[in-house]
């Protein structure tokens, strides 16, 4: 069990942490027809929408209401009220996904009692879904804000149903999976004869595909009517330790079973995974899923002359960080430096001595003597200070091509892992271990 240690100091210095509101935003992109919007300044908004322009490299539809002095001290209802009437003029949103920031937390403004006031006012908002998530940005992380948004998208639209659908499974998708994770998970469950509703379904919306036409909202993710059915669901398969609060919020409303799944990177993680759907759908596992479990087997026995005694930096939101630490750690690897932006229970069960909550100057001071540093794109230049390998993961993603297309879960997406995280070995040790600044993707 790791000791869980928050240094003192006083300023941060080259930040690790992202802010909720950016995390409850990407996850309203993974609902269909949906325009996210924070109830923030424009400076906020522009700000996130930089990142998630560089990292997914696709148009993002995103509003403000243009919060100012003003209204941060009076109150930002009008602003409020006029953006979703805009919004809903112009783009013809099926959902507008609201977060709030530290601007308007601060204040304690009553959003829901806004917005019930809004909807009074303009009854051609009726066909409008609005969803708000209060996302603080003084507190928390991207996957605290992108677990507070699937929690209000469930408290807001989903309800009890008669009769089960014994075919029918939920899964809510962390932040830590990109659009390629959740196409392999569909794939597989589909696989048993299952029907499976993701939520948030960023494969349908961030998977770079080419519009026949300009669409101002999202387009592609989990519908409104899917989100509605998801209440007659046989189970809820939360993936993400962070996914659990949402799920069992569902579990308690529409007496909807959960299971929870850690990490889905790893044979063992994934022979859980696909145990549980064999168990669910009474169906054997498919041949095709066995030869895939065969050849990550081969993959492992081949990776692991150049995994073994290597000694790994990890700075990451706390899920992806658990994941990634116990996949090399499977690996035969001996987590040198483990940094996550915020405190979270799962911190205590990764495997390292030390877990601190901190920035990436905390894994720079760590890291010293690591084979390789693992990190969002800001880390790279702390590898390169450290003359260290890096090996780029999470969000942002924006010094690579295809971050919503890189695999890492079930046995092709740890395949996948392993190959390209063992070459970055190999080309160090030909090269003397010198550093090598190249990442294979």
């Amino acid at each position: 069990m790791a000791s869980v240690e928050a240094p003192a100091k006083n300023v941060t210095i080259n930040p690790l942490k992202l802010s909720q509101p950016l995390g409850g935003a990407t996850a309203f992109m993974g609902l269909d027809g949906c325009l996210p919007m924070l109830h923030a300044a424009q400076g906020c908004t522009a700000f996130a929408l930089v990142l998630l322009v560089r990292h997914f490299r696709e148009a993002i539809p995103f509003q403000t209401t243009a919060m100012n002095e003003v209204t941060t001290i009076l109150g930002g209802m009008d602003n409020l009220e006029t953006a979703i009437v805009n919004i809903a003029g112009r783009a013809h949103p099926k959902v507008i996904g609201i977060c709030s920031n530290g601007l308007t937390e601060a204040r304690g403004e009553d959003i829901k009692g806004d917005l019930k006031l809004i909807r009074a006012k303009h009854p051609d908002l009726a066909d409008t879904a609005l969803i708000y998530a209060a996302t603080p940005d003084y507190t928390g992380s991207f996957q605290d804000g992108w677990a507070a948004a699937v929690g209000a998208i469930i408290d807001e639209l989903v309800h009890p149903a008669p009769g089960r659908n014994l075919r029918q499974v939920n899964l809510l998708a962390g932040s830590h999976l990109t659009p390629a994770d959740i196409e392999e998970i569909r794939d597989t469950v589909e696989a048993f004869g299952l029907a499976p509703i993701i939520l948030p379904d960023i494969s349908g919306s961030l998977d770079g595909h080419v519009a026949d036409a300009y669409v101002p909202t999202t387009l592609g993710g989990t519908t409104l009517d899917d989100i509605r059915r998801m209440g007659r669901s046989v189970i809820t398969l939360a993936l993400g330790l962070h996914m659990e609060p949402a799920a069992r919020r569902l579990e308690a409303r529409c007496g909807v079973p959960v299971e929870t799944f850690p990490r889905l990177t790893g044979l063992l993680a994934w022979d859980r995974f696909i145990a549980a759907l064999a168990r669910i759908s009474g169906k054997p596992v498919p041949q095709a899923i066995r030869r895939r479990r065969s050849q990550l087997l081969d993959a492992m026995l081949d990776g692991h002359f150049f995994f073994g005694e290597k000694k790994i930096g990890i700075a990451a939101e706390p899920d992806l960080l658990f994941t990634l630490a116990n996949f090399l750690a499977d690996m035969g690897c001996t987590i040198g430096a483990a940094v996550s932006p915020t405190q979270n229970p799962v911190l205590e069960s990764i495997p390292a001595t030390r877990v601190v909550i901190g920035d990436l100057d905390d894994l720079e001071q760590a890291a010293g003597d690591c084979d390789l540093i693992i990190s969002h794109s800001h880390g790279r230049r702390v590898a390169e200070r450290l003359g260290t390998i890096f090996f780029p993961a999470g969000f942002p993603v924006f010094d690579r091509l295809g971050a919503a297309q890189r695999l890492s879960v079930g046995y092709r997406g740890t395949s996948d892992l392993i190959f390209d995280i063992g070459n970055l070995f190999i080309a160090d040790d030909a090269e003397g271990g010198e550093h090598a600044a190249t990442t294979s993707h």
